[in-house]
């Protein structure tokens, strides 16, 4: 699906692209929630992030101070379905580009295989499916020290729908089973010291910082870049051999795309192994 310049939720989701970094901005006051419409847009923002070849790296973030997002709107009141029309989303949740609801294309925006990084730019409080998003879509978060990030999917009874499978992969078991069977808040502080953003920044250095950072990774270059998500992204389910084996192809790749210009590449007319 191609970015629609025209579509009614572009307000409410901000794309942008400057020098090779897409900045995508959640808008939709007052607490940012997520919406099925929204959804669906963010799906086609990050098909176009991942297809542009202009783009090298992607920051997210969102409009406002007070809150990163709410989550999922849960006061929207959903639309009634028998147990076979719910048992026939579930095995089908998008059929047609237009259909909306729950599930559907949040569940497309995960599906997408992404190699370019997106630097999280967290300016407030993060829930529900939008720390899914969180834990999906980015690679280097910056927050500013009010944020919290949290998954109450447990005290409305929504086991299995808080991204345990990420959550357990970037924090402690302790601390991501905590979170999810608890429902509480884990706090800027604690998740920098678990190492689940990269560093606390003042609100008001919050998007230059992120910037920067995009700055550094736009600036390598991106044959290099894919190699290092599609090594963590691929490598985090192989086995310790077929990671190994996996980075050792990608390496020699590089030095093939380069044209043989890296610091261990061999000189023109030089025996090599490889």
């Amino acid at each position: 699906m191609a970015i629609d310049q025209n579509d009614e939720m572009a307000p409410f989701l901000h794309y942008a692209k400057t020098n090779g970094v897409a900045t995508i901005t959640l808008d939709n006051p007052p607490v940012n929630v997520l919406t099925p419409a929204i959804h669906r847009r963010l799906y086609c923002i990050i098909k176009d992030f991942v297809e542009d070849p202009e783009v090298r790296v992607g920051i997210w973030t969102s409009a406002g101070s007070r809150i990163m997002s709410a989550g999922d709107d849960i006061k929207t009141p959903r639309s009634i379905r028998t147990d076979a029309e719910t048992i026939a989303r579930h095995l089908s949740p998008r059929q047609n580009n237009e259909q909306l609801g729950y599930p559907g294309w949040e569940n497309e925006v995960m599906k997408i295989e992404r190699y370019k990084p997106i630097v999280a730019a967290i300016n407030g409080p993060v829930y529900g499916g939008a720390m899914l998003y969180l834990l999906m879509l980015t690679d280097i978060r910056i927050t500013v020290d009010n944020a919290a990030f949290c998954l109450p999917e447990i005290k409305f009874g929504m086991g299995g729908a808080s991204g345990m499978m990420r959550l357990s992969r970037q924090l402690p078991h302790a601390v991501a089973m905590n979170m999810a069977l608890t429902g509480e808040p884990l706090s800027a502080d604690d998740a920098l010291r678990h190492g689940l953003v990269t560093e606390i920044v003042p609100s008001r250095d919050l998007m230059r910082r992120a910037n920067e950072i995009a700055g550094k990774i736009a600036a390598s270059p991106p044959i290099g870049v894919r190699a290092e998500m599609e090594a963590s992204l691929r490598g985090e389910d192989m086995s310790r051999g077929d990671a190994f084996a996996l980075a050792s192809h990608l390496f020699r790749m590089c030095r093939v795309g380069s044209g043989n210009t890296l610091p261990l590449s061999p000189k023109k007319g030089a025996d090599s192994d490889d």
